[in-house]
């Protein structure tokens, strides 16, 4: 888990540019297994385009299973129960996600944000400030 958190601080750096993988997120991928590999790379899309989408949310944070376990498919995967977090508060995010064969590009990405999740559920659901 440790792993995990040590790739995601990186990766959410490189979410608010373009997501043109350089040599230092495409290194970083390929240490995580494939799934992990397709999950943050597809949280990393997500925030990339909630953020430039002009949607009016700045995302700083995307997390794929707060509600409920992501579909894996061989490349894609299905987040109905993902959140994302701007400006300090928490919303419900739907994402589906297609990628390369080496889970590391995203080629399409289709999401549609919920409400905002009420504050007094965050520690239920393992989110935080």
């Amino acid at each position: 888990m440790l792993k995990l958190f040590a790739i995601l601080i990186p990766l959410a750096s490189f979410a608010n540019s373009a997501f043109a993988v350089d040599v230092t997120m495409k290194k970083e991928l390929e240490k995580l297994d494939p799934s992990e590999r397709m999950e943050q790379a597809c949280d990393a899309e997500a925030m990339k385009r909630i953020g430039t989408e002009k949607t009016g949310f700045k995302p700083d944070k995307v997390i794929a299973y707060t509600f409920g376990d992501p579909a894996m498919n061989q490349d894609s995967m299905n987040a109905p129960g993902a959140v994302f977090r701007s400006k300090g508060d928490w919303y419900h995010l739907s994402y589906i996600c297609v990628t390369g064969p080496q889970h590391i590009h995203v080629r399409d990405l289709s999401y549609q944000i919920g409400d905002k999740v009420p504050r007094d559920s965050w520690q239920q659901h393992y989110l935080y400030d």
